[in-house]
């Protein structure tokens, strides 16, 4: 969860403003620098994560597009 998506949650759920939520998240990511370092590599592996899981869906589909045009001239051509 990132800090946004916690200010959002927080605000929502239990009425916490987001500047607050964003104050406390400053102070304990002074408290905490290594934990907040691994927790924003942990979040760059999943941004990387979803980029590679998108790029995979549009080469399938894509993929799939080629194939589908491909057997498509393939029956004009038996015409």
């Amino acid at each position: 969860m990132t800090k946004e998506e916690c200010m959002e949650a927080l605000s929502k759920h239990a009425n916490i403003k987001p500047i607050i939520t964003a104050t406390v998240w400053i102070e304990l990511e002074k408290e905490n620098k290594e934990f907040f370092e691994e927790y924003a590599q942990s979040q760059n592996k999943d941004r990387m994560t979803e980029a590679e899981t998108s790029a995979m869906i549009q080469k399938m589909i894509l993929d799939s597009k080629e194939s589908d045009e491909a057997g498509s001239s393939k029956e004009s051509d038996k015409e």
